[in-house]
């Protein structure tokens, strides 16, 4: 392998027409969004309700989901970077651009074939300017070795070798984007089912509560306590809950296939499949946020379009050295004899050293109009390269902003659910006296359960948030062995 780089090394480094490639430089900014980060977030008195820190500059660890605290979602994590197929599929592709790139390095050593024949022939005597000359048929044995090199004077081989070079280099970025995105679905999908999780305890708790308030109701109405119409609307607002329930469990059974399949399962073959709640879920308090500088070099997605854009680059230089003469050098040494025992000896060997100049003259155009072609297939790769930073840059701003907002969210959320518990209590309290109507206590019962909802389904944003950072940052595959 050194041997190998050593060669490539030294191939890339002769002479070539077109320009080198040269990375784009990073953008001049400092910051990701026009406002400044607050150093820290708001908090809340829930769990994942704790102040989230900045950390500018700060590093991405490469396993960057254990900061959750999960072993299960650890675990699982493992498992779908050992055995989920589209992470397989890229790591095919990238060997098969290895592979293709160490074929085509084949090219700039000289082709030695060696060939062996025999052939059984009559020729007339008037091939010897003698038409009436009698011949007889003969047997003719040949083995020869025949080189051949073409001189790359001009780069265009080397540029081709760039090119697939440039290759590798993608479909390496691909993979780091693939194993990126993979661990990024796992998690946001565990955090999804967490929220259902929450969601289903909190209906299944309210709907208990309404259950025994109904209960209560039916007991007045028994005693001519209450009104047949708070009855009947008693027994709506449960029914209304209990709506919820079937939706909420087909949505996390749709879940919980996502993330059987994500580690390369069947959705009925996922028995050691862990559960997940958001109580068990640690929310990352210290979050690093890497500097605008950095980012083009973290991302792979940005990564994968430079070497897009290397190759396009390389491309434009094979297109003009196809303007350019070729030279090839060939030669044969061999041995023919009329008989097979007569090969190799004395006076049979044959030989022959030839050199080619190619030169293109007229093409009709064509040469020309494939090097515009490559210097426009250049540009869009330069432009597509320009629209992966902005994106990625924009993405980074939109999750920084959300975290911030996240937390105000929770918070506010957190004071609106325990507001609603309070009422709730309350009315309950003063239904038994008859100081208020069984509406007010419906009002009541409805306005907790939304908000019951609203807080779990806000804690899930938090940490879903958190985990896109990681992966809008990069993931953290750098720090990988």
């Amino acid at each position: 392998m050194r041997l190998y780089a050593a060669l490539l090394a030294a191939v890339l480094a002769g002479c070539a027409v077109g320009n080198d490639f040269r990375r784009p430089a990073p953008p001049a900014v400092a910051s990701y969004a026009p406002v400044q980060l607050p150093v820290e977030t708001a908090a809340a008195p829930v769990a994942g309700g704790a102040a989230q820190r900045f950390v500018p500059g700060g590093d991405i660890p490469a396993r960057w989901w254990e900061l959750f605290r999960s072993e299960p979602l650890d675990r699982w994590i493992r498992i779908a970077l050992a055995d989920n197929p589209t992470l397989s599929a890229a790591e095919a592709t990238l060997r098969q651009a290895q592979e293709n790139r160490r074929a085509y390095f084949g090219t700039f050593f000289p082709g030695v074939d060696g060939s062996a024949s025999a052939s059984r022939q009559k020729v007339s005597g008037a091939s010897f300017g003698q038409a009436d000359a009698q011949t007889s048929p003969f047997t003719l044995y040949n083995a020869s070795v025949d080189v051949s090199y073409t001189l790359d004077l001009f780069g265009g081989k080397r540029r081709e070798l760039e090119a697939f070079q440039a290759q590798v280099g993608y479909q390496r970025y691909q993979l780091e984007g693939a194993y990126l995105t993979l661990a990024s679905n796992i998690v946001t999908t565990a955090i999804q089912e967490a929220s259902l999780r929450g969601e289903l305890q909190s209906t299944r708790e309210i709907l208990a509560a309404q259950e025994q308030q109904l209960a209560l109701v039916e007991s007045q109405f028994r005693l001519g306590g209450a009104a047949r119409i708070d009855v009947l609307a008693q027994r709506a607002q449960v029914a209304q809950s209990r709506v919820l329930l079937p939706s909420l469990e087909k949505r996390l059974a749709r879940t919980r296939h996502l993330l059987a399949v994500l580690a390369g399962r069947l959705p009925g073959d996922s028995a050691d499949l862990p559960e997940f709640d958001l109580g068990a879920l640690h929310l990352p308090v210290d979050l690093p946020v890497s500097l605008p500088s950095s980012l083009v070099r973290q991302r792979p997605d940005i990564r994968s379009a430079e070497e897009l854009l290397h190759a396009a680059s390389a491309t434009v230089g094979v297109s003009t050295a196809n303007l350019y003469p070729q030279i090839t050098l060939s030669g044969r040494y061999g041995t023919e004899a009329s008989r097979i025992d007569d090969l190799f000896r004395p006076g049979t060997a044959v030989w022959g050293l030839a050199a080619g100049l190619l030169q293109p003259i007229f093409h009709g155009g064509a040469l020309d109009a494939q090097r515009r072609a490559a210097v426009a297939a250049f540009d869009q790769a330069a432009a597509q390269y320009r629209e992966t930073v902005l994106q990625a840059f924009r993405e980074v701003a939109d999750v920084l902003r959300a975290l911030e907002f996240d937390a105000v969210t929770l918070k506010a959320q957190a004071e609106a659910e325990s507001a609603a518990r309070d009422s709730l209590d309350l009315a309950r309290k003063q239904l038994r006296y008859g100081a208020v109507s069984s509406l007010t206590l419906l009002n009541a019962q409805h306005q907790y359960l939304l908000a019951r909802i609203l807080l779990v389904r806000a804690q899930a944003t938090r940490y879903a948030d958190t985990a896109a950072l990681f992966q809008a940052l990069g993931g953290g595959w750098w720090s990988r062995q």
